[in-house]
């Protein structure tokens, strides 16, 4: 075999994609890990949440996230970091779900008109 230059112009073509093919599987790898690892945190969240809240407040919290998703996704992080840092005691029922809403309520603007 002689050095032809359209060979070892070929070989590199070859390398180069391979080097392309082996960096998209690496990026894929870590999407996935990621996705997983996503997953894995809000099964974590989801279990907490279980044992933290009685069935009337779970009800209530989802009641709220049909309606307000990003409010309901506020309160479930309050409520783990409740859980995680020991300061619940016991469950939270329906009335103590309440007044957690009330509280995290954003606070509606209200307009005092005074007149003189």
């Amino acid at each position: 075999m002689s050095g032809d230059p359209n060979d070892e112009k070929l070989q590199e073509l070859r390398e180069e994609k391979l080097e392309q093919i082996k960096e998209q599987q690496d990026e894929g790898g870590d999407a996935e890990a990621a996705e997983a690892q996503r997953q894995q945190a809000e099964a974590q969240k989801k279990a907490m949440l279980r044992k933290a809240l009685t069935d009337g407040a779970r009800k209530r919290l989802n009641t709220v996230q049909m309606s307000k998703p990003e409010f309901g996704e506020q309160v479930e992080q309050q409520i783990v970091a409740l859980a995680q840092s020991g300061r619940l005691q016991g469950k939270i029922d329906e009335e103590k779900m309440k007044e957690l809403l009330q509280e995290m309520k954003p606070e509606s603007q209200s307009f005092d008109i005074r007149h003189r």
